[in-house]
């Protein structure tokens, strides 16, 4: 719904948002008076189940390794845990782990600071690559699995400070079922969800999971719809083999909104919290996509397994965005200079891969070997107009601040009184076409030398092959990089719950960048930057289900430059991040389970005279955050969560500050019967202003206000 009201009344608003938050909460309050069965169920729990804590593997590694025995630090969240704590975006997720925080992602898109390297590509779904720029949804996923630390040996170029691998719902042969949830927020967001599974015969299975989801929230202007569907089916083939095939349809709509400028002190201006800084009309993103992937397995023994997958992505996205490029709060504190363009990207993704995993011995040494190939062929075209105003015939123009700034469909008055009026066609800024094909190998041993020393050796090696057209210039530039991406690991294991680790592993990422724009200029000389982790650390599985993993580490970027005195000749520069991470997770009785995490990261900007005392930015020193459910009876429980960040920089010159802030949430839920469950979560308890995260100087993300969504989740 747009909201165009000039001069509402904070307070009003402040009061209506907490009386809509009162009245779901006294419906809750209200549902056992509204118990449809007197059959009492238990809430479902996070288990042990046998080696492997909350998930009988971890999907991402390709070998079934138990948490315990990986020699890295992850987090996996359960879709039980995604939906007990009312995660609707990866943001959610990550504001509750360990060591990454959250990019702004120019409002359009999912961007994720690990360990204080900015990634916008580094997703995959079930094992796949998906780099495509866009906000991924969560109704037909199983688990979400975050890796950290360069991971090139599984999942190649990238994962220069980590991965994020979403782990997608797949045919039941054993039973039918279907399952629902509906939801809506006091913003007049709403959502719903439907996962059945049909099992046809002992053979073979089909699924489907829908969603439609309506978006609003506290922002002026800001609306959307989402929409995903994605049918599956499974097949056993044989007792020894298996098919699973999959399609998926996107198609997705939302408002862009940029944030809010920083004023003269370097810190986001309060008095612009409900300010827009956007063209109503002209301020979205557009996304369809059709997915299709195919996993074959087939167990050659009962030592030799093997997969075989493919993928295959068409992508279809538009963005356009007016934001604030420049701001002088001590000059002419009620104007802001406003910059836009319109950026469009067609994308097509083949990706086919296999792998062997054995296990065998050699002596008293048992070893899991997993070897691998993968061949990827990427044709990406993209292009971007600037904004072009009539009045200036370039792509800034100045407006006087006000709600709602005078502009919509690009035609607006101009702080000076003047109408102006944008063009999109006029002023094209790149075209760019590009096809790139990559074939990789790797090899990994995973070794266990007895029952308490464990070890794990192994390399990839990448072919990278890109050629770029640029549109513009005429001009075709290629580049071929071969690189080879080690790891290595040590276990020790005093007892088979406690684990000390040390590893070591590097990554790799081509100057064409994550998104390919180009490789112009002396790109195309230039190797890759290479990324180096160094960790060590301890993971502690208690009996009752709860588990502690602590680590230190430290990442080295070299960065290839071309020297400033002698282009022929390069210089290479390294910079560090060091940090330190812990996080407890498990019932801690059978009755309350704990997800708490803590990270401290430090770092240094380093450039061809060395170290410059200023500090990266995305880097907040500390990180922490507290996550419990509570069951008070068998039926009803009780949540509730704290996220806590401090100050970092926006920029790298560090003269713009996000300020640190403290966030609670809270939730309640209720099982009516076995078949039902009535849910609250709560977020922003305190109705805390915040800034979560920016783009650029002059585009902080204003945090969400107190709000509440009622769920209610049931099957039939």
């Amino acid at each position: 719904m747009t909201k165009m009201i000039p001069g509402l009344n904070n307070e009003k608003n402040k009061f209506s948002r907490l009386l809509n938050v009162a009245k779901i909460s006294t419906l809750l309050i209200t549902v056992p008076n509204l118990a449809l069965s007197d059959e009492v169920v238990e809430m479902n729990q996070f288990e042990v189940v046998g080696k492997y804590l909350y998930s009988n593997q971890v999907n991402a590694l390709e070998s079934p390794t138990p948490i315990i025995d990986v020699p890295q630090s992850l987090s996996i969240f359960t879709a039980e845990q995604i939906g007990l704590q009312g995660f609707r975006n990866i943001g959610d997720i990550i504001n509750y782990t360990p060591g990454v925080n959250t990019s702004q992602g120019e409002g359009h898109r999912d961007a994720i600071v690990f360990r204080g390297v900015r990634s916008t590509a580094d997703f995959f779904i079930d094992g796949f690559r998906d780099d495509v720029q866009y906000y991924r949804p969560f109704y037909n996923l199983e688990q979400i699995e975050i890796l950290r630390g360069p991971n090139a040996l599984l999942f190649g170029r990238g994962g220069t400070g980590g991965i994020l691998n979403r782990v997608t719902k797949k045919g039941v042969l054993d039973r039918n079922f279907t399952g629902y949830k509906a939801s809506f927020d006091t913003f007049g967001a709403f959502s719903v969800e439907v996962d059945s599974n049909y099992a046809a015969s002992e053979d073979s299975a089909f699924r489907v999971n829908a969603f439609f989801e309506h978006l609003e929230n506290d922002r002026d202007f800001y609306d959307g719809d989402r929409l995903g569907f994605n049918p599956t089916a499974k097949f056993a083939l044989s007792p020894a083999t298996t098919l699973d095939l999959s399609y998926e349809y996107i198609d997705h709509e939302r408002f862009i909104d940029r944030g809010i400028p920083t004023g003269s002190d370097g810190r986001p201006v309060k008095a612009f919290k409900d300010i827009v800084f956007g063209d109503p009309a002209l301020n979205n993103n557009r996304l369809e996509a059709h997915l299709l992937r195919t996993t074959l397995q087939h167990d050659f023994s009962n030592f030799l397994k093997g997969n075989f997958n493919v993928f295959y992505g068409d992508y279809d996205k538009l963005y356009e965005n007016f934001y604030v490029s420049s701001y002088s709060q001590a000059n002419s504190p009620d104007v802001a200079t406003l910059d836009g363009y319109v950026d469009t990207t067609q994308r097509q993704n083949l990706i086919l891969s296999g792998n062997l995993i054995g296990e065998f011995a050699t002596g008293e040494i048992d070893h899991t070997l997993v070897t691998g190939v993968e061949f990827i062929d990427t044709s990406s075209d993209q292009d971007r107009y600037n904004a072009f105003w009539d009045t200036t015939a370039d792509d800034n123009e100045m407006f006087t601040i006000a709600r709602p700034l005078n502009l919509s469909g690009g035609v607006g008055v101009n702080s000076s009184g003047v109408t102006t009026t944008n063009s999109y066609t006029t002023d094209l800024n790149d075209d760019t076409r590009v096809s790139i094909n990559v074939f990789s190998f790797y090899i990994q041993d995973e070794i266990e030398f007895t029952e308490r020393w464990h070890g794990i050796i192994g390399g990839r090696f990448d072919s990278f092959d890109i050629e770029v057209f640029n549109v513009l210039a005429d001009e075709t530039r290629s580049r071929k990089d071969e690189e080879v991406s080690p790891r290595l690991g040590l276990v020790f294991k005093p007892q088979e719950t406690v684990s000390l680790y040390a590893s070591f592993s590097e990554s790799f990422l081509p100057r064409s960048g994550e998104q390919f724009a180009n490789i112009n200029g002396n790109n195309n000389i230039l190797d890759p930057n290479t990324f180096q982790n160094l960790e060590a650390g301890l993971k502690w599985d208690f009996n009752q289900g709860l588990s502690l993993t602590t680590s230190v580490f430290e990442i080295e970027q070299s960065s290839p430059q071309v020297a400033d005195n002698d282009p022929s000749t390069l210089d290479v520069i390294d910079s560090q991040i060091t940090g330190f991470e812990a996080q407890l997770q498990g019932n801690v009785t059978d009755w309350w389970f704990i997800s708490a995490g803590y990270s401290y990261l430090d770092g240094e900007q380093v450039n061809r005279l060395g170290p410059t005392n200023l500090r990266p930015r995305e880097l907040p020193e500390h990180m922490f955050s507290i996550w419990n459910n509570y069951r008070v009876t068998t039926r009803f429980g009780l949540g509730l969560g704290l996220i806590h960040q401090s100050d970092s920089f926006i920029n790298n010159g560090n003269t713009a500050v996000l300020p640190s802030y403290t966030r609670i949430d809270a939730a309640a839920y209720f099982d009516v019967s076995d078949r039902l469950r009535i849910q609250v979560n709560v977020e922003n308890l305190t109705d805390e202003l915040y800034f979560p995260n920016s783009h650029s100087t002059h585009q902080a993300t204003v945090g969400a206000p107190i709000n509440a969504r009622i769920a209610f989740v049931g099957r039939f």
